[in-house]
């Protein structure tokens, strides 16, 4: 399975305004913290690889999941293999992937407001040191068809998908440019 994603720089009011007048359901936010590593057999910045434990909290619940995401597929957006799983301890992840020699390397926190329209979740990101984003995104085998959605989307919301940004929140915290 693929994560289809285009993510632009994008104020946030004029953005929550087109969802509400195209009708989008709102599916709440969450705030996330995300502890990224390096690994001690490869340099995943060279393979384009990411490994983390993302914290996720909304109100009373929280949930911990883990997550190996591969090196992008294309050219024209951030799409990339994603592989998660819960699990039931961020701490006890953290401890085992030290043991083996991995080692934290940064923590992206965010505010994620998320919406569903047209089969796409669009998600108004707030990420500390970095500011205001919007993702649209869709897990998807079929690439090709999933990215002209969500370049849809992006019209659609009154954002030019040409203006994307392909580096991850890690990236640009790290300083790391691309496109």
């Amino acid at each position: 399975m693929y994560e289809v994603e285009l993510k632009v720089e994008a104020d946030h009011d004029a953005v929550r305004d087109r969802l509400e007048a195209l009708g989008a359901d709102r599916l709440g936010v969450v705030t996330q913290e995300d502890t990224y590593y390096d690994a001690p057999h490869r340099d995943f910045a060279a393979t384009d690889e990411a490994f983390r434990i993302r914290r996720e909290s909304h109100g009373d619940e929280a949930i911990v999941e883990l997550t190996y995401k591969g090196p992008k597929v294309d050219a024209e957006s951030k799409t990339r293999e994603e592989i998660e799983t819960a699990v039931e301890s961020g701490s006890d992840a953290d401890a085992i992937f030290r043991a083996l020699g991995f080692e934290a390397a940064a923590v992206v926190e965010k505010d994620r407001d998320r919406y569903h329209l047209n089969g796409y979740t669009v998600t108004l990101d707030s990420v500390d040191g970095l500011g205001e984003f919007v993702e649209v995104e869709i897990e998807a085998e079929e690439v090709d068809d999933a990215r002209e959605g969500a370049k849809e989307v992006m019209m659609d919301l009154g954002l030019d998908p040409d203006e994307q940004i392909r580096t991850s929140y890690l990236g640009l915290l790290l300083g790391d440019a691309e496109e």
